[in-house]
């Protein structure tokens, strides 16, 4: 696809990510779907609202009618959607840095657009064959007040908020600015916890950090841990869905260990779970070690849930799915990523024990990864070749689905090409360094010899 990728499209805004842009995505929308009624949600980037109010006039100029939901988390817009029956087009660049912006385009049944869906709004986008509606048939507007509310309500009634709340949990919450500073200090608390903030206010221009929950940007939070003696700290991206951690300690939590400490949690024998190409031997060892079957797909969360989509129309119980990056379904609550959701599946398992004592089983594995470069697609071909002999001769099981992921049951070593930067990226993980090390340097060494010869 040229304009969607795995998790909708994303640009700068007012240069990539023009209202002249959005506009005509809402119009391809609302053409490709045929329905009556459209929401519009946002997350609280500075440009959302004025990217908003283009999607809202492409979308009536079709005659189609829009609710606007203002700010709200992704999770709950997608709640919304599913609740009511009607699309729902986000604007948000979710973990992007505050200059980014994007549009993520969500079903009547809540859940993303699959491949095929993203393709058939692509064509008229591309084609601009677009509805037009006479003058008196454009669409109407209503602005819809509560859908906070009623996402918070939703999380309430499907978690064991007595458990949570017989805990006496403090919380330490670290919603980055973002749309989750409107929901989750409201949910925790109503879930019986004390919870202390830093960076709650709703904030477009991401004063206090950048959207990403990734170490450098949540200092403030683990300090805040540790000051305030918290049980947990729980950090949001910019559309809060997705859940990072620090245990009692105020140390951060490797998402991948969260991941596999509630895989573990929910996965019994004959399961499925379901994650990327880069999966962690943390959750392949924890569901080897529970009976159950670990599905891999090309990285991006669209590709995680066409896969949980198939494995479901075929019986297949999937409980819980996701990757190391915060974004974790819970398909038999939503087929959604939901941050708040997930960390309160998270403070389930805190009511009983200390965060560390949680995660300490999937401690010790070391990661290591290998950016190589190429200047034209010759080289990359010439690795990408090089990396496939390398898959064919090596004693592994090989995975293909996107770039070449190479098991050995104790570790495991990947090649893909970039999506965004003219690299091949080689990853590693082991449960000793020296061993993912190793694997880095063979692959790798192989991949710059290949380019050497071009």
């Amino acid at each position: 696809m040229e304009v969607f990728g795995s998790s909708g499209t994303r640009g700068v805004a007012n240069e990539e990510l023009t209202p002249a842009f959005v506009l005509r995505v809402a119009k391809a929308a609302a053409t490709a779907w045929g329905v009556g009624r459209v929401a519009i949600a946002r997350d609280t980037r500075y440009t959302g609202r004025m990217l908003a109010d283009a999607a809202v006039s492409g979308l009536t100029s079709t005659g189609t009618d829009v609710d606007r939901l203002g700010v709200i988390p992704t999770p709950g817009a997608q709640a919304y959607a599913e609740r009511e029956g009607v699309p729902v087009m986000v604007i948000t660049a979710s973990h992007n840095p505050p200059q980014y912006n994007g549009v993520k385009l969500v079903g009547s049944d809540g859940v993303e657009l699959a491949v095929a869906d993203l393709e058939e709004i692509e064509e008229t986008l591309l084609t601009e064959r677009f509805t037009v509606a006479s003058w008196d048939e454009t669409g109407r507007v209503r602005e819809i007040d509560d859908a906070t509310d009623d996402y918070v309500d939703d999380l309430l009634a499907n978690v064991d908020h007595e458990r949570i709340a017989d805990a006496e949990l403090t919380v330490a919450l670290d919603p980055g600015h973002g749309a989750g500073a409107v929901t989750s200090p409201d949910f925790f608390r109503k879930l019986g916890c004390r919870v202390v903030t830093v960076n709650a206010q709703p904030d477009g221009r991401f004063p206090g950090r950048d959207p990403e929950p990734v170490p450098d940007n949540l200092t403030d939070l683990g300090r805040l841990v540790r000051a305030t003696d918290a049980d947990v700290g729980i950090a949001h991206d910019g559309d809060g869905d997705r859940a990072i951690f620090y245990d009692e300690d105020g140390t951060y939590v490797q998402g991948d260990a969260a991941l596999a400490a509630l895989a573990a949690a929910k996965l019994e024998a004959g399961d499925t779970s379901v994650s990327a190409v880069n999966v962690s031997q943390r959750l392949v060892d924890v569901v080897t070690d529970v009976g159950a079957t670990l599905e891999l797909t090309p990285i991006g969360s669209t590709n995680i849930i066409t896969r949980i989509e198939e494995l479901e129309a075929n019986d297949n119980r999937v409980p819980v799915a996701g990757e190391g990056n915060g974004g974790i379904f819970f398909p038999e609550y939503r087929l959604s990523r939901d941050g708040a959701f997930t960390a309160a599946k998270f403070l389930e398992l805190v009511a009983d024990h200390p965060v560390s004592e949680i995660v300490g089983p999937y401690d010790g594995y070391a990661n290591v990864r290998r950016n190589l470069e190429y200047e034209s697609t010759a080289e990359r071909d010439a690795m990408l070749d090089a990396a496939a002999n390398h898959a064919q001769a090596a004693d592994a099981e090989l995975n293909t689905r996107d770039g070449y992921r190479l098991d050995y049951g104790d570790a495991w070593v990947l090649a893909r090409p970039s999506g965004t930067e003219p690299l091949v990226r080689v990853y590693a993980e082991a449960r000793d360094e020296a061993r993912a090390q190793e694997l880095v340097e063979e692959l790798g060494e192989t991949l710059e010899n290949a380019r050497a010869d071009t």
